[in-house]
This record gives structure tokens, sequence and C-alpha cells, in this order.
């Protein structure tokens, strides 16, 4: 079932690995340093405002679904979110229109802001239909309506950014009419869905129990990845936020597509095992999650650091490649431990609902790595953020890791994790053993194949994490009828 469901999500990943690299690409090619500054920023704060606003709701649907679907009350649990949604959407959409109208901040990061506010409404309603499909197991309906969305809201950003003046604020043009989009066809089948259900004050005083400390916790957890730009921007200047977002948003968001695909796959059956089966069945689907994140994304973060240079080169314009590739082998140290946390270790806090000391601890996570900022920015500059940034996830991880298991034991599979450690290590030696190929597109090429194959062999004759057998049963997937 773990692979079905990983194989279904794949399209996702696909669309989010194209416009997570595709935007780099193109967006720092065609906006100048302080214009991808903007942009940054904003995406920032819309990150943020999502997480205050519509996150703890979409957090609590998702928790919340099997238990609903196996009690019959499916259409008041659906009933109460939309409701919750329209109050959230009236009272935080004219607080947002009305700050980011009075606050005096510059026209441009204005706009970008003002048709931010607009994608965000749309999306957190579309996204309540989104968590339902995903915790339904409906991954084909899922898959097809988010790789439609990301598609769609990057190729009319584009667009919108090159034919207008919008500048940045072309970007959430995209965002806000690819969920437009998708709502026309999803929309009218969620409000089916919820039709002649009734919304229950107690149910969404239960959702707010789960999701506010959750949201506190994401929060923190936010300003751990994007908090710096913010200081970026104040201490030394925009066009240096764009420069180390670049290179941030190029390691961080390839790893974190890797990671989103095993929460979206593995977080539906293990809180269905854990209502259903009980303990024992959630540690073993969490088990086998975690062996397989090992395997892929140990790797995936060792490559990125091995390639930073033609891969910059390639892929960041060149306003703003200056600083991108110094940085980026920290940035994919640090995405390897907020991907390892975040959709591994916070599973304990979120099974057991005990979101309160996921909050407490990721706001000392967030204090720290504030602090580290202020020390390390004057003296590194926008490195000094990177490294801020790996201290204080470090921390976070190993806080997460030992206090989680106060309420939810995880399974820690030191085996596989020790063996993916060890095809890695002789992944990188083989890259270092490369010599020069001359140009950016063959140093690339060399160094990714060379890499991967090596890493392919190793991993499969160390057979971590059970992937011979995945291998057979893969082939058996696509074997013809009667073969």
């Amino acid at each position: 079932m773990l692979g079905r469901h990983l194989l279904g999500y794949l399209p996702v990943q696909l669309a989010q690995v194209l416009v997570g690299f595709g935007g780099v690409a193109v967006f720092t090619r065609i906006m100048p340093a302080e214009m991808y500054g903007q942009y940054a920023i904003a995406i920032a704060t819309l990150s943020l405002t999502h997480i205050v606003t519509f996150t703890w709701l979409e957090a609590a649907v998702a928790r919340f679904h099997a238990r609903a679907e196996q009690r019959g009350r499916l259409r008041d649990h659906l009933a109460t979110a939309y409701g919750l949604y329209l109050v959230i959407a009236v009272v935080a959409g004219a607080l947002l229109v009305l700050g980011v109208h009075i606050l005096p901040i510059d026209p441009r990061l204005q706009a970008a802001l003002s048709f931010a506010i607009i994608s965000l409404l749309l999306r957190a309603l579309l996204q309540i239909g989104m968590e339902t499909h995903r915790a339904s197991g409906n991954v084909s309906r899922y898959s097809a309506l988010e790789a439609s969305y990301l598609m769609v809201g990057f190729l009319v950003g584009i667009g919108v950014v090159l034919t207008t003046d919008l500048g940045a604020a072309g970007v959430f043009v995209g965002t806000a009419v690819a969920a437009l989009a998708m709502l026309v066809f999803d929309l009218p089948v969620m409000l089916r869905r919820a039709a002649r259900g009734r919304r229950h004050p107690a149910r969404a005083a239960s959702f707010m129990r789960y999701g506010a400390p959750l949201s506190m916790s994401l929060i923190f957890e936010h300003l751990l990845s994007v908090g710096d730009r913010f200081l970026i921007a104040a201490m030394i200047s925009q066009g240096a936020v764009g420069m180390y977002a670049a290179g941030y948003g190029l390691a961080d968001r390839l790893l974190d597509v890797i990671f989103i695909w095993f929460g979206a796959a593995v977080w539906p059956l293990t809180i269905k095992a854990f209502e259903k089966d009980g303990t024992a069945a959630a540690q073993a689907m969490a088990g086998r999650a975690a062996g397989l994140m090992g395997l892929i994304c140990f790797p995936a973060a060792a490559g990125l650091a091995l390639v930073a240079t033609p891969l910059t080169t390639l892929i960041i314009g060149e306003s703003v490649r200056a600083e991108a590739a110094a940085i980026l082998p920290w940035i994919a140290l640090s995405g390897l431990m907020k991907g390892m946390m975040t959709y591994y270790f916070h599973e304990a806090f979120t099974l057991t609902r005990k979101t309160g000391v996921m909050a407490a601890t990721m706001a000392v996570s967030a204090g720290i790595n504030l602090g580290l900022n202020l020390a390390f920015i004057p003296l590194f500059g926008i490195a000094g953020a990177a490294m801020a940034t790996v201290i204080a996830y470090a921390l976070a991880l190993v806080a997460c890791a030992v206090l989680g298991r106060r309420h939810f034991v995880l399974p820690l599979p030191w085996t596989d994790w020790v063996k993916a450690g060890a095809a890695t290590a002789i992944m990188a030696a083989a890259v270092f053993a490369l010599p020069g190929a001359g140009t950016a597109w063959l140093d690339l090429t060399l160094k990714a194949g060379t890499g991967g194959l090596v890493y392919v062999i190793s991993a499969y004759c160390l057979d971590i994490a059970g992937c011979r057998t995945w291998l057979r049963d893969a082939r058996l997937l696509f074997r013809p009828a009667g073969a």
C-alpha cells in the first residue's frame, strides 16, 4: 500500500520539481536582484500568513477525517470546516488588505502582497478539498488537481511577469488564477459532500484545540526557514535577500518536495493505522517510511552539495548567482534536518495531539536562530544566515526526537540510516575523484550521473530499506497481464 501511494503522488512531486527549479531558473533571469528580493519577501510573508490564518484548519481537516468517516459524521466534519473558513476569510482578508495599504512599504512590494492575499484566500479554500482527498485516499484526484494547480500557476505567472509591468506581483496573479481554475472543478464536488451537514461548535473547538498549537509550531518553524530574509533585508539589502533566496530556494525546494511526497503518502496511512489498529500498526508504517526517507533523502542532500557550483551556474540568473553556490551546501544540510524533523519526528506530537509541546520546542529553536542570525550576519554576511539555520535545525531536530518519545515512540531504523550514510559517502568519494569537465553542463551531467549510478549500485548491494524487494515489486506492477 505504501508503495502504491508513493507512486500515486509522484506526478505532484514531478510538478513540484519543475516549478521549484523552473521558478528559480526563470524568475532569477527575468527579474533583477531587487525585484527577486521583493518576490522572496512576499513569498515568505504569504507563507507565514497562511500558517497563521488557515493552516490550523487544514491540519484539523486532515487529522480528524478518518474518525469522522468511521463515525458517519463526514458531512458535519466538512460543513464545520467550510463554515470556519468563511469566518476566517472575511475577517483575516479584511485585516490583511487594510494592513498592506496602511503600512509604509515600497509600492511594488505592496502590489505583490495585495495579489498574494487574493491567492492565499483562494488557495486556502481549495486546500480543504485537497486535504479531504488526501485523507480519504483519493490519490488520483488529489494528484491531478495539485499538479494542475502548480503548472497552471507557474505558466500563467511567467506570462504575466513577461507581458505586464506588475513585476513580482505577476507570480501571485498566476497562483490566484490557478487556484480559481481548480476550484471550478473541485468546489462543487466538496460542497455536495458537505450538504446537509451541521456545523457543530464542539467540533470547531476540537479543530482549534488541535490545530492552533500546530500552527504556532509551524509559525516558529517557518521563521527558522525564512525569518533570516527579513533580517538580511534590514541589515544588508533587498538585493542580498535575492541572492540568499535563490540559493536557499534551489536546495531547500528540492528536498522539501521529496519530504512532502513522503508526508502526503505516509501521513494519511499512519493516521488510519493509528485510529483503526492502534499504536503498533502506526509504528510499523512510520518505521517503513523512515527507512525509505534515509534511502532517498540522504543522497539527495549530499548530491545537491556536491554539484552546487555547476547547478547554480546553469539555473540561477547572474544577478543573484554570486553567493548562491557558497550557501547551497549549508542549506542542503539544514533542509535534510528540517525534513526529518517535520515529516517524521513531528508525527509523535501530531498523532497524540500533543501539538502544544511541539509549538514550545519550535519557539525556543526560532529564538536561538534569531540570536545566531543577529550575531552571524554582521560577521559573515548571508553565509552567516545559512550557518545559523544549520545550527538551529540541528538543535531542533534533537529536541523533537527526544521529547517526542515521551508521547509516541517512533522507530529509529538505525541500520538503514547507517547503510544510507555509507552509500552516500561512497557516492561522494566517487564524485570528488572526478576531474573537471570544462563546462557547467558537462560537469553537472558527469557528477550527477556518476554519483547517481554509484549510489544506486551501493544501495542495491546493501539492500537499504529493502530496496531489492521494492524493485522486484515495481517490475511486477509494469508486467503485462498474463505475462
